[in-house]
């Protein structure tokens, strides 16, 4: 397959490279790579967004609840100041001991009548901020891993109250939006250091992490709850990113195919192009040796009938219809010779409809190496481009094409005469006085000595089944755009044909 050579070309450095390059499996590989990678990071993002979204709705839930729960707990003490239950001789009222049977998370309930004393001075110390702030105050505040437990005093008239509360038992399981021991949401009650766990969670060292912290909606209990999700590689959702994956791999291998149908096809209309010109162009050079080759009899057929027509007016008693058959003889041999030298002159200028134009000689090679690449695939020839200088020409592009097709095509069917491993094909492009250069050197047998001198003759061929038009033609092109075609041999074997064309003065 084509590739580009960096080195030096007779003794000179390449200013620019012109790459070739047919297979193109790298390139969608990286393609198919940046798809796939991309679809897995929006994919990931996706579900990333959908897990804190739904975290961020359980934490706001359970934080009602608590919230909601807490307010509870000063409703209570409110109401248990506002009735202010009877004693009988020291010892509270039944019904007031019974608000754990109510609310399991009310463990028991203390009060401070007139003229006595809290039981610890933690509860005094709660009453007289309660007694300032005109609101319920912590006291004896416990807060582990797996306990949780605080007092919560109210001043009052007469009697001031005090509850001893469960945190655990205050979580309304029943409302609870999580289940609590499969959950990977972590929810804990912090205050002042302490740590409560509501619910355990899994929290890791590793991944995506969303925390969520708000107070209490409750000025007495004021607790941080506080929700961890740790996201792990192993939550992503490999499975889709697996499916796009795959289905990126089969619509760049469908495109793929259908790249590869499509340059068939544009490869095969260049094909049938270059193929009716070069018939055409061959057909041309045919009636022109034609031409050439019948011109010399038809001259002497005239001359011949036109002495046979003196001889017999010498002696003009014999046969009248003899002239005039020898008159019908001459008018029919120089219509044939009118027409042949019209035919000629037409085949002479077989692309003048064509205008010449400014051609690149490097995108001309790469046309027609892109129409012979299954060729060389085929035959396993490496073709190396060198391109020392842009060379842009001045020259019909259709009758370019012609050329370096022809020259290729000769050159590979030379190299199909020595071993694969000694075939290399090399185009070389340069400016050279002030003309355009390409170079068709190939590694095959070459040309014998005594042959390079014919090889642009019409009909002269040394390959089998040839019809010896091909080089005559392409020199014929040449030579009509201006340029030149010449032949030689390529050390330490094998043939060299260079193509000169002057360069173009103008876009």
């Amino acid at each position: 397959m084509p590739h580009v050579a960096p080195g030096p070309a007779n003794g000179r450095v390449p200013e620019s490279a012109m790459p070739y390059v047919l297979n193109t499996r790298g390139p969608r590989l990286v393609l198919w790579l940046v798809l796939s990678v991309l679809g897995g990071v929006l994919l990931a993002r996706t579900e990333l967004a959908q897990l804190r979204e739904a975290f961020e709705t359980d934490a706001r839930i359970s934080h009602r609840l608590l919230s909601q729960r807490a307010v509870q707990h000063e409703a209570v003490l409110a109401t248990l100041a506002l009735l202010q239950p009877t004693t009988q001789a020291g010892v509270a009222d039944p019904a007031e001991q019974r608000l754990s049977s109510v609310y399991p998370q009310i463990l028991s309930v203390q009060r401070r009548d007139p003229g006595s004393n809290w039981s610890s001075t933690s509860l005094a110390d709660a009453e007289n901020a309660s007694r300032q702030t005109r609101h319920a105050a912590l006291a004896n505040l416990n807060f582990t891993a797996q306990q949780g437990r605080y007092q919560l005093v109210l001043a009052a008239q007469p009697s001031s109250f005090a509850l001893l509360i469960d945190v655990s038992a205050s979580v309304p399981w029943n409302d609870w939006s999580m289940p609590a021991q499969s959950s990977p949401v972590r929810v804990t009650l912090e205050h002042a250091g302490g740590v409560f766990v509501v619910q355990p969670g899994r929290v890791t060292g590793w991944g995506w992490r969303f925390e969520f912290h708000k107070h209490l909606a409750s000025v007495s209990q004021p607790f941080d709850v506080v929700a961890v999700r740790q996201v792990g590689w192993l939550e992503l959702p490999w499975g889709l990113i697996a499916v796009w994956t795959l289905l990126m791999a089969a619509l760049l291998v469908g495109w793929s195919a259908w790249q590869r149908q499509r340059s068939a096809r544009r490869r095969a209309e260049e094909l049938l192009r270059v193929g009716q010109v070069a018939r055409l162009n061959t057909l041309g050079e045919l009636a022109a040796g034609m031409a050439h080759e019948l011109n010399q009899p038809l001259t002497a057929i005239l001359a011949n009938t036109q002495a046979a027509k003196r001889l017999l007016q010498d002696d003009p008693d014999e046969l009248p219809t003899a002239l005039q058959a020898m008159d019908q003889a001459v008018a029919q041999a120089r219509r044939a010779a009118d027409v042949l030298a019209r035919l000629r002159r037409t085949v002479e200028q077989p692309n003048s409809a064509e205008p010449s134009q400014v051609v690149d000689l490097a995108q001309a090679v790469r046309n027609a190496l892109d129409l012979l690449a299954p060729e060389c695939k085929r035959r396993g020839v490496s073709v190396t481009v060198q391109a020392v200088q842009p060379a842009h020409v001045l020259a019909e592009r259709v009758a370019l094409e012609q050329i370096v097709h022809n020259l290729l095509t000769n050159a590979l069917q030379a190299l199909d005469l020595v071993s694969a491993a000694e075939r290399q094909l090399t185009v070389h492009i340069e400016v050279a006085s002030g003309m355009g250069v390409l170079r068709v050197a190939d590694s095959g047998p070459g040309i014998a000595p005594d042959t390079l001198p014919h090889v642009f003759e019409p009909f002269f061929t040394t390959r089998e089944g040839g019809l010896g038009l091909g080089l005559s033609l392409c020199e014929t092109l040449a030579t009509g755009m201006g340029g030149q075609l010449s032949a030689h041999a390529n050390a330490p074997h094998g043939a060299v044909f260079t193509l000169t064309l002057p360069l173009a003065t103008g876009p």
